[in-house]
């Protein structure tokens, strides 16, 4: 069972994971690869707070194209907290970051770590640190065929029986987060200020991925 964090525990910097495409949300699961010596110092340091928090925000390139890895950062991210991680004989690490809260980024601290620090904001994030949500709208059915006709275009497969039985939050944020949609899709599924419409958005995705839309996201 993971610690239950108030807002009162949420430090106000939080070590940034810039990660374009890897999208974490509240009460989810995020699986990470870690082997820069940058992010292992990171990964070091967030384990020695008891929050060990790590945040992730998607670069943001901006007008012009600028070097997502080193310039922007999107406005909101989401930090989650080690909750598991085991080292390979070479030195890297899986982690798996459990989604707490969203977060705004206020600015940018300087210091001596290798890696970046954000200076944060949690206000108008309360739910994030509560129960999972009820999308009271959601159409199941139609939901999951939906899926399946997204599932056989794109030649995926899935166990269709546990993903039915899956929880509404469970499954529309799973979902969020593995299937191939652009950076600026992801963060219109983080942003979305509730269950329902994350819902909503992801079903637009799907239909326009299968429609055949354009590598360029539609959620600009």
């Amino acid at each position: 069972m993971r610690r239950m964090l108030k807002a009162a525990d949420l430090p106000d910097i939080v070590p940034i994971f810039p990660l374009p495409g890897a999208l974490l949300l509240p009460r989810s699961r995020l699986p990470l690869h870690i082997f820069e010596p940058r992010y292992l110092a990171m990964l070091d340091d967030a384990l020695k707070t008891p929050e060990r928090l790590i945040g992730m925000v998607q670069p943001n390139a901006g007008p012009g194209g600028a070097d997502r890895d080193e310039k922007g950062l999107q406005a909101i991210g989401c930090a989650g907290r080690v909750t598991q991680f085991s080292e390979t004989e070479d030195g890297r690490y899986m982690v798996t970051l459990c989604g707490i809260s969203r977060f705004r980024v206020q600015r940018e601290v300087e210091g001596f770590t290798p890696y970046r620090r954000c200076e944060v904001s949690w206000s108008g994030f309360a739910g994030d640190l509560g129960r999972s949500e009820e999308d009271r709208g959601f159409d199941r059915k139609a939901f999951m065929a939906l899926l399946g006709r997204y599932f056989e275009a794109r030649a995926l497969s899935t166990d269709w029986e546990t993903l039915s039985e899956t929880d509404d939050e469970l499954l529309i944020n799973s979902l969020s987060m593995l299937l191939d949609f652009e950076p600026e899709d992801k963060q219109a599924l983080l942003e979305a200020p509730s269950l329902t419409t994350r819902r909503e958005t992801l079903v637009t995705l799907i239909e326009y991925s299968l429609r055949g839309g354009t590598d360029e996201g539609i959620l600009q």
